[in-house]
């Protein structure tokens, strides 16, 4: 999989030179976030202090004029970043299939499922590489851009108003904390590296479970396939219907389990939408920070904690690439073991 596009002079252009011009892109494109970013606080001070008479609408025609020259050239970096993954993910298609075609053609014994591992394994692995991939590559620079913008942000934001609060909601006693060095952080951090591993814990059975699917799955689709050609010894009513019977049963079980994943993610996620508020919300009404500061606040926060929670946001992919993994190492390993040095005939 990785050795039939990384490791092959045929591929070398496109693996790496494809890589590099997608790194390239994406670059550009967290930093376009980052700057708007840092036009939310200008603007929404605008707003916050519209009602005094200080600044006029000509100003904020000005300011949407700023927002629509940033997104702009966002929108069409955004769109040739996807179109060229989209086009690395098919190469990296074709360096397997082609790798994978004459080390089966020189296999002579049978390996289950090898047309499907040849065809539809190989194209949901490059599919979900590509995806996943530049979600991860993404993120990753998105954490490293915004972790200086929250951690400057940390300076403006006092703790205390919100410890107060939750002792006098608690009747706990809580030290006293003011201005502590990226406080968000280390509160991102920490909170993150928590649901990371409470996802893994939750989820841990879905790789086994997917597998499983598969298996089932394959079987029916054989019984199927055999029909087409030779309805009397294949398919019949109660083979399809015991096939069948395995697969409900197994999707079934595959559905409780992420049911228990989705009921822990939906919660966490709409909790992490009101955490910044929480933090620094109570700033605002004591006169600490502005409008602006609290907005670009959140918009850090929730950039930094979506990169963080990538993996969390995408479980159900992961879990289906394992299984995809899982199933051409198999088949690799196949191959090795049957190979016969020269091509059947």
């Amino acid at each position: 999989m990785i050795k039939a596009f990384f490791r092959s002079k045929e591929w070398a252009l496109w693996a790496y030179g494809g890589l590099l011009f997608l790194v390239i892109l994406l670059y550009v494109q967290v930093s376009i976030t980052v700057h708007l970013n840092q036009w939310r606080g200008p603007f929404n001070d605008l707003l916050q202090q519209a009602a005094n008479g200080n600044h006029t609408a000509q100003e904020l025609w000005h300011q949407i004029y700023l927002f629509i020259m940033i997104v702009l050239p966002y929108s069409a970096v955004a769109m040739a970043t996807k179109y060229f993954s989209r086009i690395y993910g098919l190469r990296w298609r074709e360096a397997i299939t082609f790798n994978y075609l004459p080390r089966w053609r020189r296999v002579s014994e049978k390996i289950e499922g090898a047309s499907q591992r040849i065809q539809e394994d190989a194209y949901l692995f490059a599919k979900i590489i590509e995806s996943l991939g530049m979600q991860c590559m993404f993120a990753l620079m998105t954490i490293f851009s915004f972790i200086p913008v929250l951690w400057a942000l940390s300076r403006q934001v006092d703790l205390q108003p919100i410890i107060m609060e939750i002792s006098g909601i608690t009747g706990i006693p809580l030290p006293s904390i003011h201005n502590f060095a990226g406080s968000l952080v280390w509160v991102i951090l920490l909170i993150t590296g928590v649901a990371m591993y409470i996802s893994w814990y939750v989820g841990i059975r879905l790789p086994g479970l997917q597998y499983n699917n598969q298996v089932v799955e394959a079987a029916f689709r054989k019984e199927l396939v055999l029909a087409e050609d030779d309805k009397a010894n294949f398919a019949s009513m109660p083979t399809v219907t015991e096939l069948f019977l395995g697969i409900r049963y197994n999707y079934h079980r595959l559905f409780m389990h992420y049911g228990y994943f989705d009921l822990w993610s939906n919660t966490y996620m709409q909790l992490m939408v009101v955490l910044p508020h929480i933090i620094v919300g109570p700033g605002l009404f004591v006169g600490a920070i502005t409008l602006g500061t609290l907005m670009r606040t959140a918009d850090a926060f929730d950039r930094v904690h979506s990169s963080f929670s990538v993996i969390i946001d995408n479980w159900t992919t992961v879990t289906e690439l394992r299984s995809i993994w899982k199933r051409l190492h198999e088949f690799e390993a196949a191959m090795d073991k049957y190979d016969l040095g020269e091509e059947v005939k």
